[in-house]
């Protein structure tokens, strides 16, 4: 970077995803679990990874991104299995475009001619999207964090904190597993915190982490520069803050960017669309959506009906508009911001990944065109890592327990509609701890324990707690959380000898829940 472009920056700006999918695996060829995955890498996790392999070709020095990639989607994305299907799933997709009457055929085209150039993207990575991470982050212009194991919401599991061990440290194991290296980073799920958090982070070899705003905000002492910069815990745990003035325009479907009348309409999708009959000659025995959209938004206040066809040109030249829009109302921020204080600020904007490319089409493209044209506004992208080996000054502080969900309290994810959870989950963690600290002589034991802290991990995901207070597929949520709470116990129960071990069963759950190969009770021992 050259000394001019240095001197003139007026501060640094910090885009963070997170990569999340449930464990959502079933044996099960055009599952919903299956579509969940495959509309993700399809229209999320490919267009991005070509982006900023296209903004580094151009501008290598200003690509910096970073992107929080949970276990669990690692643990997707590592199946072979899953590596091989994706392609007939590509397949079935072009067949329903192929078939369709000659003016939606026409209109449809961008879709046809991105799934083509999808399943080219696909063969010649051998479908190992991760090493094209491992490349990105190798080079630095990514900074690859990760989550809890399976996105467990940590403060409800603190009563028992071996629980919350049993998260972090799986998954750094599991991110060592497939990266090589030990992650210094984490996304903590729903950026939710509770007070001595940091010391099992710092503990398990953790140094950095995001939070609300609220979390920064609030902090012991106040932060003096709120947050615009990091802090650092007693315990040497970094925290940044999310910027909500850099996070709004694109977060908001109704006020920001994404709900542009010509962007891709989200919710008109052809498998609602085509006779269920047509659906089950491609073997989907139910009607949903198969990630076949080909409208624009036109205007919210219109029946889905009446939405005009999608323009894809149109919308990109909208989205190049709206990257620079964003650029410009960061770099005004930034010089309101610098005119009362002497420091160069840093604005951290975190958001879930599948808004790009997923919820919000033209996602990647706006990334992108962020990455090639952020210098031209005396902004400087950076990765959190590449910030801290920036060696700042950071102000001790107490972090604020918080999440990002509204007014950064924790009631979306304990309520009415799930709290029933949390005393389900926290007698099992307190079993399992109490099994784990005892010895076995059974030759079967260990693996016994294995499977069991696996079970007992996919029954802590939040995303449960989430769809059933989004109301969104509530029988399924309520279902995952039974059955891996079915096969904890079930398996509690050969371990303590009260019932027969049943290999069959043990085996075909193994299978299925096959995930975090390198577990270690160890981290669930008092």
């Amino acid at each position: 970077m050259n000394g001019q472009y240095q001197k003139n920056i007026l501060g640094q700006l910090a885009i963070v995803l997170h990569a999340h999918l449930p464990y959502v695996r079933k044996n099960e060829k055009n599952s919903l679990e299956e579509d969940w995955l495959f509309q993700a890498i399809l229209e999320c996790y490919i267009p991005l990874l070509q982006s900023i392999e296209t903004s580094k070709n151009e501008n290598p020095l200003n690509t910096k991104l970073t992107i929080s990639l949970s276990p669990t989607l690692l643990s997707l994305l590592d199946n072979k299995q899953i590596q091989e299907t994706f392609p007939s799933w590509i397949k079935t997709r072009i067949d329903f475009l192929n078939e369709l009457p000659h003016e939606e055929k026409n209109f449809s085209a961008f879709l046809l001619k991105n799934l083509n150039e999808t399943n080219i993207y696909w063969e010649k990575c051998s479908g190992n999207l991760i090493e094209k991470f491992r490349v990105l982050n190798n080079s630095g212009n990514l900074d690859i964090l990760t989550c809890a194991a399976t996105h467990g919401y940590l403060p409800i599991l603190r009563e028992n904190p071996e629980t919350v061990k049993g998260q972090i440290n799986t998954a750094i194991r599991s991110h060592e597993n497939i990266f090589g290296t030990k992650p210094l980073g984490i996304w903590l799920p729903e950026c939710a915190y509770y007070e001595n958090l940091d010391e099992i982070l710092f503990n398990s070899g953790i140094r950095y982490a995001i939070l609300d705003g609220h979390g920064i905000l609030n902090s012991t002492p106040r932060p003096r520069y709120g947050v615009y910069a990091p802090i650092c815990s007693k315990k040497g745990v970094a925290f940044f803050g999310r910027d909500s003035e850099s996070t709004l325009p694109v977060w908001s479907a109704k006020d920001g960017f994404p709900g542009d009348k010509v962007y891709r309409e989200f919710h008109k999708d052809l498998g609602w669309e085509l006779p269920i009959s047509e659906l089950q000659k491609k073997g989907i025995s139910t009607k949903r959506p198969l990630g076949l959209k080909f409208h624009k938004i036109t205007d919210n206040k219109l029946p889905l009906g009446e939405k005009d066809f999608y323009l894809e040109n149109e919308a990109k030249k909208k989205a190049l508009e709206h990257a620079d829009a964003y650029l410009l109302a960061r770099l005004k921020q930034l010089e309101k911001i610098t005119l009362s204080s002497s420091f160069k600020p840093l604005l951290v904007a975190p958001f879930d990944a599948e808004l790009f490319g997923h919820w919000w089409y033209e996602g990647p493209f706006f990334i992108e065109n962020i990455l090639k044209n952020s210098s031209k506004y005396s902004i400087k992208l950076t990765s959190l890592k590449e910030f801290l080996l920036q060696k700042p000054s950071l102000q001790i502080c107490d972090p604020s327990p918080s999440s990002w969900g509204q007014g950064g309290f924790h009631n979306y994810w304990i309520n009415d509609s799930n709290a029933w959870i949390v005393p389900e989950i926290t007698k099992a963690g307190a079993t399992f701890i109490d099994l784990c600290s005892k010895n076995f002589n059974n030759d079967l034991s260990p693996r016994l324990l294995k499977q069991a802290a696996r079970e007992l991990l996919l029954s802590e995901s939040s995303d449960w707690s989430f769809i059933l207070r989004a109301g969104t597929t509530t029988e399924l949520a309520k279902e995952r959380i039974e059955r891996h709470l079915f096969r904890f116990w079930k398996l509690v129960d050969m371990i303590k000898k009260r019932s027969n071990i049943n290999l069959k069963f043990l085996e075909d759950i193994e299978e299925e829940d096959n995930l975090f190969p390198d577990i270690n009770i160890d981290d669930w021992r008092k």
